[in-house]
Formats: structure tokens, sequence, C-alpha cells
């Protein structure tokens, strides 16, 4: 689940495996980014949980609830259930296919049960950031990574306040996978990760950031010559899982101090011809502090299809220094 280095055995220092789940209620404007780093190497972890409401969340303890720690222990590992330091458990009850997340805060403020269960197959996840590919380091540990959505049901009690869930969302994990988070090491605009389960014969997942043609905050930042926008995307119809080839993502309003998307627009095209066209907007968004070497936000996005469906999943975004500091001197 998260190997070790035998004893005498040398692992790369930025060699990680990540468990992250997520859950929204959009009827509170809530969303959660639940998240454990392992880092073998040394071998310490990080992660816990941060739960955001609204849009006001520039800071990070603007959250509604926050317990992170950049620092812990190893977690304690066995009969395929994960417990950090700071309470975050994760008990894989169906390997696959089935998971409980639970919680409780120390102070009485939070606590959350969750049970996911998986509404896709385990999908082999493309790598987040461009240039990650380069870093591929030792290729015999057999690095790799993979996504799934889940329905995730349970409930969140916030400050006294009994929240019940029942939303679609992803999952990821990584292992042994090799991320060099060294200042400015990926020149690269703003990358977005929008997932979105609008049923068995809907469900659509991309990364990618703004093509130039649509006039974006970075234009005049960065030189990405022909490359495409893209660089992980796919659609699940039903049974059938189709490649995307093309990807279009127009940002129409950006927030005024967190500056990630708002709203947006997003058409692609599968492998097949098909097209699709997605409308969204945040309604919860949050700086987090998951990526402390570059600006990560998650949110809760309301996504409409060209159906006129409705869906809410997480969006997140993340860029480095050199984009910050010119949306900060501008806005």
């Amino acid at each position: 689940m998260a190997p070790l280095p035998a004893p005498g055995e040398f692992w790369d220092p930025h060699l990680i495996h990540t468990h992250y789940f997520g859950f929204s209620i959009p009827e509170a404007a809530i969303g959660g980014f639940l998240y454990i780093r392992y880092q073998p190497s040394f071998p310490l972890s990080q992660g816990g949980v941060c739960i955001f409401q609204g849009n006001d969340n520039v800071e990070y303890n603007d959250m509604a609830f926050l317990d992170y720690e950049i620092t812990m222990p190893w977690p304690t590992i066995e009969n395929n259930t994960v417990r950090t330091e700071n309470g975050l458990t994760v008990e894989f009850l169906d390997p696959g296919k089935a998971a409980r997340v639970t919680y409780a805060a120390g102070d009485g403020r939070a606590e959350l049960d969750l049970r996911a269960e998986a509404v896709t197959p385990l999908l082999a996840r493309g790598h987040v950031m461009p240039g990650e590919e380069d870093h591929h380091g030792d290729v015999s540990r057999n690095p790799g990574g993979s996504e799934q959505f889940m329905h995730v049901t349970g409930h969140l009690v916030l400050d006294g306040v009994t929240h019940g869930v029942d939303c679609y969302a992803p999952r990821d994990r990584s292992w042994h996978q090799v991320r060099v988070e060294r200042r400015g090491a990926v020149p690269v605009p703003p990358v977005g990760w929008s997932p979105m389960y609008f049923g068995p014969d809907l469900i659509f997942n991309q990364i990618s950031f703004e093509p130039l043609d649509t006039e974006p905050r970075w234009a005049g930042l960065y030189d990405m010559g022909d490359r495409p926008s893209h660089h992980y995307a796919w659609v699940q119809r039903g049974d059938e899982s189709r490649s995307i080839t093309s990807v279009r993502r127009n940002v129409v309003e950006y927030h005024p101090r967190l500056h990630m998307a708002m709203k947006q627009e997003i058409t692609a095209v599968d492998d097949t011809g098909e097209s699709y066209r997605f409308h969204g907007e945040a309604i919860a968004s949050a700086s987090i502090p998951a990526w402390p070497n570059a600006t990560f936000r998650d949110s809760v996005y309301r996504w409409e299809d060209q159906q006129g469906r409705i869906t809410h999943s997480t969006y997140q975004e993340i860029w480095f220094d050199k984009y910050q500091r010119a949306m900060s001197s501008a806005h």
C-alpha cells in the first residue's frame, strides 16, 4: 500500500506515495480535501483535513476547518487501514472498490465519517504537471498512479452542525513517483484539473492550461509554442473509455484575490469525433497547503453539460511563483 525502503536501500528523497479523497456538500457550499503524502526515504508523512466553505478562503486559516500537518511520523498501516498522527483514517474495505474515511478533531470542532464506493474502474492517472513525466525515478519500482470516481456518502459535523454527504467525487493515488517540487521547476501556465460525473453515460476528466487564443492572464509570461494545451484527458461513456483528442478551456471570470478560474467553459472532442461542452462556476474555493512551493487551489464547481444536466465536483488549479507575482502586482 505504501512501501518503505529495505534496510540499507536508497530511494530518491523526492519519491512519494499519495492518497487523496474529496467530497462536496453543494447545498452548504462546502468542499473537503483529504490527503496523505508519504515520503518513504525519511520516513515521514504529511496531510490531514481541509474543509472550506464559500469563496473567501484566501489564507489557509480562512477555511471553515483546517488540520493539515507538513511533517508527521510515518502513518500506522495495518489490515488495509491507514491512520495518520493527526487522526485521518482510511480503511480500504474492499481494495479498489470501497473505502471508509473517518476523522475526529481533538477540539471537537469537526468530525466526518464517509463511505466511498467505486462507480468507475481504476484508471491509470496521467501526470499532473507538464514536465513531471521527466522524473521517472527507478522504473524497477513500477511508479504509477490511478484515479477512480466514487459515490461518497456519510456525514460531516462542523461546529455542531451535521451535514449529510451524498456526492460523486474522484479519489486518486500515486506510488513510487518522483516529484521534484523545486522552485520554478516547470515553466508552465496555471494547470487546471476538472473531473466531472454526470452519470454512468458521461464521466469526463481533463488536465490543461488555458490556450493562448482565449486571451488568458498568462499571455506574455510563457512561451508554450505549438504545444497542446491539454496533457491528460479521457471520457467514459457507459462501459466504453475514450481518449480526448482536444480540449479548449476558456476562463471568463477569475477570483479577485485567489486568482483562480471562477467561471469557465470547456469544449472537448474525443477519438470518435464526438464533441462535449461544459459550463462551470465555483461555489466554494480555497487556498490549500498541500504543495507549499506552488500556489494550489481547490474548489467545488457547479458544472452543466450541453444537455442541461448539473453536477458538482472538485476543480483544482496549480501554478508557480512567476504567475502569482504577475497576478498580485496587476490585481
